[in-house]
């Protein structure tokens, strides 16, 4: 059988395993590892087996995600994502629909000192979605502004996808981190018409609550100024040019620290025990993944596969717009089966070479990439935002989940078409901040 061949068919038993509901990562790990075996022989996939493990593990760039993931995690424990809702509340009241509202711009204001896009919809799940069904809110318009809005935190930096893409194909955080702020907060705004135009479609979804005077909103927008404080640390230190991404995201966690202790009315060190805990689970699986990955692309190499793809392509003669609108279909097609970060992680050895052959912005591939796989998030059968939302709020029909999730998909869709025609929206800040 040739390498070609052996590639093909490795792939076929991957997905076949995913289908499956093996985890990702047992997937991937196998998989490479017998894939690199059938090429090149038991002893040199032992050595692999054996060295890629420690040479991942003690890299220093993977330090950035347990530092991103704990100042999330601490975030969460000290109250501050009742406060943002509390805030963007403030900032909405008046309006119809003001608290769908509200939960879009708190899971951005959360997304932006979380990164995980899971964390932060089951967060807002528990904060947001009791009080709008409580005020008479539909569930199709509570549910789905939360599960749509979650999977902005994957897109407003920092974000463990960007991270993980980042990683694979060799690309600069920080420059990942700038291209997507924009976007991130583009799309907030289109969530923001979306909820807009569906309570003047059905203005029974949601009811309009009294506008709060003046001085309570100011007073509510003051809560804040933690949040806003933390992204400025970290965010905005690594624009600015003061901290590498490893060390803005351990300045964002210290100070999320000490903001905790210092003004979280229910944190502790029980709390602080917690978040611990959480942060070193989550990137223990994070880490797993990543390692399987590796092993997974090392395969892919030794099958030629993504050359091959390269040559069909440009001997086919087709068009590069052509190319990416094809890659984005599938994209989407594959988000209806597998998890955000196996898309990430099995396709972008694969894809990665012919987009810059073509002579794409690997950070524009980046963040287009963000994109689909935040579609991925919230699309059945898989649609983990869905199911976190629903493992939460049991007595909402699933079926609701999904017809309130579908008009949210024409913000993605919207955000798609400007980064095609326009992708200066993703590169002009990066361009500006790293000449």
């Amino acid at each position: 059988m040739s390498n070609e061949l052996t590639g093909i068919f490795g792939a076929l038993v991957l997905f076949a395993a995913i289908l499956l509901r093996v985890p990702v990562a047992v997937a991937l790990g196998l998989t490479g590892f017998l894939g690199y075996a059938a090429i090149e022989g038991w002893p040199r996939a032992l050595y692999v087996l054996g060295s890629t493990p420690f040479d991942m593990a003690h890299g220093y760039f993977l330090s950035v995600v347990p530092l991103f993931v704990l100042m999330g995690a601490i975030a969460f424990r000290s109250g501050l994502s009742r406060d943002l809702f509390v805030a963007a509340n403030a900032m909405f009241s008046g309006r119809r629909g003001a608290l769908a509202m509200a939960t879009i711009g708190a899971c951005a204001g959360f997304g932006a000192i979380c990164g995980s896009s899971l964390a932060t919809a089951a967060t807002m799940t528990r904060v947001a979605v009791p009080e709008m069904r409580a005020l008479g809110y539909d569930n199709r318009l509570s549910t789905g502004s939360v599960a749509s809005a979650g999977t902005l935190a994957i897109l407003i930096p920092p974000s463990v996808i960007m991270v993980i893409y980042a990683i694979i194909a060799e690309q600069s955080v920080a420059k990942l981190f700038a291209a997507g702020l924009v976007p991130g907060l583009m799309l907030t705004l289109f969530h923001l018409v979306v909820v807009w135009g569906l309570v003047r479609i059905h203005p029974e979804w949601a009811p309009t609550a009294p506008a709060l005077p003046w001085s309570r909103r100011l007073r509510d927008l003051t809560r804040m100024w933690q949040m806003v404080l933390l992204f400025l640390l970290s965010i905005g230190g690594i624009y600015v040019g003061w901290f590498s991404p490893t060390e803005a995201a351990a300045v964002g966690a210290f100070g999320a620290l000490v903001l905790s202790f210092i003004f979280g009315e229910r944190f502790g060190w029980r709390a602080f025990a917690e978040s611990l805990h959480e942060a070193a689970t989550t990137t223990a699986m994070l880490f797993f993944i990543v390692i399987a990955a590796v092993l997974f692309s090392y395969f892919l190499v030794q099958t030629r596969i993504p050359q091959a793809l390269v040559e069909w392509v440009k001997a086919m003669g087709f068009a590069p717009l052509t190319v990416i609108i094809a890659l984005t279909v599938f994209y989407v097609i594959l988000g209806c089966f597998v998890d955000s970060l196996g898309m990430v992680l099995i396709t972008v050895p694969v894809f990665f070479p012919l987009v810059t052959s073509l002579g794409y912005d690997p950070i524009w591939f980046g963040i287009l990439l963000v994109v689909v796989v935040e579609i991925g998030l919230i699309t059945p059968p898989v649609g983990m935002n869905l199911f976190v939302i629903q493992a939460q709020q049991p007595d909402v029909p699933l079926w609701h989940l999904y017809q309130g999730i579908l008009p949210f998909l024409l913000a993605d869709t919207a955000l798609i078409v400007f980064l095609l025609v326009w992708p200066e929206l993703a590169l002009w800040l990066p361009r500006l901040l790293y000449r």
